[in-house]
């Protein structure tokens, strides 16, 4: 070998793993600069300029002169040497290692810190460092998880495969970025364009564009419709904003269609899973992510921010969007700042005489109760420090508060007050408005704890076009499950809806479908327009692949099978992902294809739970019933405080009829999860059938006063007081059951 071959094959080897590498057509802040230096010198020192860095004496703000900080029992030393910021803190091993840090990841409120991990892995430290002033509580290490104990096993621990930035992160605080994540090796080669969020991050590749102005400076070369640029931010329409006199609203003079720029900034502050690597800005959202809806944990009933959202999922609840607001209609699209301060930026389109006045606030002009964003932009900490807007733009209403539980701005202020103190301030200030008399969050709470009940009232939701979408497709997503063929005529019309996020609803209420129902209403859906709506489509058609078809209808199927494939491969990384491929290959009656999806989903995660409960099943539907026992008892191996595991574990026991093992086993599973109703159940049955008839009505009643209104373990309670003479016991739970209606 050369010498210079040697040297070659050595930088390569000693190369980082995320790393910049410029993706084709990018051309770089420098080249933008030449021609947009204002643009340029506004983005300058900007979250998205500072979104990652280098981590150097300039980036790293955190105190590194030997602090140390305690979190749950471990001491982590933050110290320099070399030049160079080093932390001492617990690994992957419970060990306290010497980690060095390769990047700085945000900038304020907080600052993370990136550490390179083998396998091309880049992770950011749990311990983070408070970037406000000392008056307001910041300049100190704090602890990401403080009420969360994290060993290195826990999903949240630093080091876990949950927290790589590669996945997590990194498509949002880079440009250009091409993950480069290889399934067969589990390790990823991730490159950028540029370490932050850069011109060409929003704007799409630079070099047409370029080449189009340089030419055009040169002399005879003009300016193609585009300029050279993929996407076109700007407004061409024409259209502005003014103050319509009849009513004093502002409305735009020309309804605007485009929504180039409201999908650029969704890709990253949306709560969202990727589907499609692909790093061009501007195309609808659901061509490359699927759009989170409003469900339990993420949101209230009533749309309200709950979980970390960001931001898109509420705007696009908002009035404000219906009417053809966009981001930069109040944020400046390089600086990231509001557009005016305070109150001023909405003045810029609500009259201030009228809006910012204690006739229309009632509070002391100045105070913060007469912030516009107090009131309708309530905020919510996540990351312990960092306040998030609510931007659903919402009138304040304590009434849900009172009947829903949800939050409103009005005691979020007012503690010591309660929604019904609130509720009648607001209707002394402003009267009684129609706008008041039915929310969707209505139908969605009642959804949530009975879809059934909610059905009727659901459905009308989801078809009524006068409410957000994503209240629409979230209505539809709590019908999943058992179908019902009342809902087809509904669906049917859904189906064409000009929303992909009804649509993609639309189509996932139809798991469980037959045959006839998917060819007919599902499959015309794989020419959907929208990635993430054929994406859905062709993951409820997959029964067809096992069903008599004509040779054009199985290549239509096989594509688009590959398709939904492709998608799951797009976070190959992640063993959720492989569990959706071997459900897809389970309805389509390949069973070895699902057991490799399965295995693939435990080899990335030997302790990922869905994971050994599928295998399990499949192998029990295989005729394998020892088999699957050894994979339930592998999997409490790795994970013995997970309870869907004893209760899987409970069932294969009923199944070989070894009552006291599967008692054992569904007791564990529900001193684990006191609050599953179904694990109480099945408990109940296997301790009556064990010949424990009084443990059993015990059981099963502890279970009914925890959940009322379940049908289930009122029948069960029924039937087994009337079978073991307990006439008396079983006339007081068939009243109940009556009470509740039909199902």
């Amino acid at each position: 070998m050369s010498p210079m071959r040697a040297l070659a094959l050595f930088v390569v080897l000693l190369a980082p793993t995320a790393s910049a590498a410029r993706s084709p057509g990018h051309v770089g802040v420098a080249v933008c600069a030449e021609c947009h230096p204002a643009e340029t010198a506004r983005w300058r020192g900007s979250h998205h300029d500072l979104a990652m860095t280098e981590a150097s004496e300039q980036t790293v703000l955190g105190d590194f002169t030997d602090a140390r900080v305690e979190a749950h029992g471990v001491t982590s030393r933050f110290f320099r040497r070399d030049g160079g910021f080093y932390v001492d803190t617990e690994g992957p091993d419970g060990a306290i290692h010497t980690y060095r840090i390769d990047y700085t990841f945000g900038w304020w409120p907080l600052q993370q810190y990136l550490i390179a991990f083998p396998g091309g892995r880049l992770q950011p430290l749990g311990i983070a460092w408070d970037a406000r002033a000392p008056e307001d509580g910041g300049q100190r290490w704090f602890h990401l998880y403080p009420d969360t104990p994290l060993t290195p096993e826990h999903p949240l621990h630093w080091t876990s495969r949950d927290q790589t930035w590669n996945h997590q992160c990194a498509e949002c605080h880079s440009t250009g970025l091409r993950k480069g994540y290889d399934l067969a090796e589990d390790r990823y080669h991730t490159t950028w364009s540029e370490i932050d969020v850069a011109c060409e991050a929003c704007h799409g590749a630079g070099a047409t564009h370029v080449a189009e102005a340089r030419a055009v400076a040169a002399g005879p070369g003009q300016w193609s419709a585009t300029k050279g640029l993929r996407v076109d931010l700007g407004d061409r329409d024409g259209g502005h904003w003014v103050i319509d006199p009849e009513h004093g609203l502002p409305r735009r003079t020309v309804a605007r269609t485009a929504q180039h720029e409201l999908d650029t900034c969704a890709r990253c502050h949306a709560r969202r899973g990727l589907i499609h690597e692909d790093p061009t800005p501007g195309q609808p959202l659901g061509q490359t992510h699927r759009l989170a809806l409003l469900e339990p944990g993420r949101y209230h009933p009533d749309g309200q921010i709950l979980d970390e959202v960001f931001v898109h999922g509420s705007f696009i609840q908002s009035r404000m969007y219906r009417h053809g607001v966009t981001c930069s209609d109040c944020h400046d699209p390089h600086d990231l700042q509001p557009r005016a301060p305070g109150n001023a930026v909405c003045a810029r389109c609500h009259t201030a005489t009228r809006y910012d006045a204690p006739a229309h606030h009632h509070h002391p002009a100045g105070s913060s109760g007469a912030a516009c964003v107090a009131c309708h932009m309530p905020q919510r900490r996540y990351m312990v420090i960092d306040e998030r807007a609510d931007h659903s733009l919402r009138i304040p209403r304590p009434d849900l508060s009172r009947t829903l539980g949800t939050p409103n701005a009005c005691n979020q202020c007012h503690q010591d007050r309660d929604p019904t103190w609130a509720e009648a301030a607001l209707a002394r200030w402003y009267g009684t408005r129609p706008e008041r008399a039915s929310h969707f969050g209505e139908i969605l709470h009642a959804g949530r704890h009975d879809p059934r009940a909610a059905e009727p009232r659901l459905l009308r939701l989801a078809a009524d076009r006068d409410q957000p979408a994503i209240a629409r497709a979230s209505a539809l997503d709590l019908l999943r499950g058992a179908p019902d063929p009342r809902r087809e005529l509904t669906l049917r019309r859904l189906l064409d809806d000009p929303e992909p996020l009804v649509r993609a609803a639309a189509l996932d209420a139809l798991a469980g479908a037959d045959a006839a129902t998917l060819r007919a209403l599902a499959l015309p859906r794989l020419d959907d327009p929208v990635r993430a709506v054929r994406m859905i489509a062709a993951r409820r058609i997959a029964p067809l692949a096992a069903t008599p078809r004509d040779a054009t209808e199985a290549r239509r199927l096989e594509q688009a099978l590959d398709d939904y494939r492709a998608t799951q491969l797009a976070t190959a990384e992640r063993p959720e992902s492989h569990l959706n491929i071997g459900l897809l290959e389970l309805d389509a009656r390949r069973p070895e294809a699902a057991e490799r999806a399965y295995r693939t989903a435990l080899r990335l995660d030997p302790g990922f739970v869905p994971g050994y409960v599928n295998l399990a099943d499949l192998q029990r539907a295989l005729g394998r019933d020892a088999e699957a026992e050894r994979t339930l008892r592998q999997g409490l191996a790795q994970r013995p405080e997970a309870a869907t595991l004893h209760h899987a574990l409970g069932l294969a026991l009923i199944r070989q009829q070894r009552w006291p093992a599967a008692v054992e086993a569904l007791g564990q599973a529900t001193r684990l999860a006191p609050d599953n109703a179904r694990h109480a159940y099945v408990l109940g049955l296997a301790q009556a059938r064990a010949g424990e008839p009084e443990t059993a009505l015990a059981t099963l009643r502890a279970a009914q006063r925890r959940h009322p209104e379940d049908r289930d373990l009122l029948v069960a309670i029924v039937d087994l007081a009337r079978r073991h003479d307990e006439q008396q016991l079983a006339l007081d739970y068939a009243t109940k059951l009556q009470r509740l209606g039909p199902p």
